[in-house]
């Protein structure tokens, strides 16, 4: 792999499609790009649109471009995120994405 360097903000990304079982309000569309697979680790680009879908979490760690969301974890905890927030979550949580701006992260997944 070549050494590079893309702008996070405006990189282009390919769609990558919700399972319609995965939303739960709006029309919302997913897009990522991924930038690095070393096996264990990935990391990339991944960006979601308003609306509300839910998700099972790998081990990640991502950075919030623009946008801004709530993530709603099963068992009550509520994460606020926008621009320069940092967020752990960890494999197996069930989320709900309620995406109130179109969310751009970069990620860090392992596993």
């Amino acid at each position: 792999m070549a050494c590079r360097v893309v702008h996070a903000l405006t990189a282009a990304l390919e769609p990558d499609p919700l399972d319609p079982a995965q939303v739960l309000a709006g029309a919302p569309q997913t897009a990522a790009r991924e930038l690095l697979d070393a096996g264990a680790v990935s990391i990339g680009l991944w960006e979601h649109t308003a609306g509300s879908s839910t998700d099972v979490e790998a081990d990640e760690v991502f950075v919030v471009l623009a946008g801004r969301a709530t993530i709603e974890v099963e068992g009550g905890r509520l994460l606020d995120v926008g621009p320069g927030d940092v967020g752990v979550l960890e494999a197996g949580a069930r989320t709900r994405w309620h995406v109130h701006e179109t969310l751009r992260k970069v990620y860090v997944l392992r596993g």
